[in-house]
């Protein structure tokens, strides 16, 4: 009996293989926020509770672990800001989520030195990320401002630029808690109203 030739299709990885590849990226990001860079990756393999080979199966270098770690942190940002959205009020659900975006920086900036050799392709990555984290700050302060609650001329360029300027000049033990008392003090300034 004759057999066609059908087109190879790509076969979906086993529910195992998916499981051990995000276990591999939240231990990069505790690992990467803790000790940095320059912490080898079998201590990310030894957290994930993996083998080596297993890790480098799913990420074949270390550039790719950082880039996988830093693209899988944006897109959990837009997806909570969709959640919250969906949730909260507007000043609420804007307040958690910066709250999630300055987590996001301390785990960029343990990564800040590998995402600069990681990053080949540095503006497609930079234009990801800020395409990214601006929907998802439109996602939250459009509804504010539409209802009044926040300054209109404040848009997600001067939120974001504002979250990362305070988180940036922060430095030590417990800088993310000094952030966001400071970002708490421009989240008052946005709000219209008594």
């Amino acid at each position: 009996m004759p057999t066609t030739n059908l087109p190879d299709r790509p076969r979906r990885p086993r529910a195992d293989a998916v499981r051990n590849r995000e276990r591999v990226l939240e231990a990069a990001k505790a690992v990467f926020s803790e000790g940095g860079t320059e912490t080898g990756l079998e201590a990310v393999a030894r957290r994930a509770g993996v083998g080596i080979g297993t890790l480098y199966r799913h990420f074949p270098t270390r550039e790719a672990l950082f880039e996988a770690v830093y693209r899988r942190e944006v897109e959990g940002l837009t997806e909570l800001a969709r959640s919250f959205a969906a949730e909260e009020r507007p000043l609420d659900g804007l307040r958690r989520w910066i709250e999630a975006l300055v987590d996001f920086v301390a785990t960029k900036k343990g990564m800040i030195a590998a995402l600069a050799l990681a990053a080949h392709k540095p503006p497609e990555l930079m234009a990801y990320t800020s395409g990214r984290l601006h929907e998802a700050i439109a996602i939250l302060l459009r509804p504010a401002a539409e209802a009044g609650l926040v300054r209109p001329d404040i848009g997600p360029e001067d939120l974001l630029r504002t979250v990362i300027g305070v988180c940036y000049v922060q430095e030590g033990p417990g800088w993310q808690g000094q952030a966001m008392r400071l970002l708490d003090v421009f989240l008052d300034g946005l709000r219209r109203g008594p």
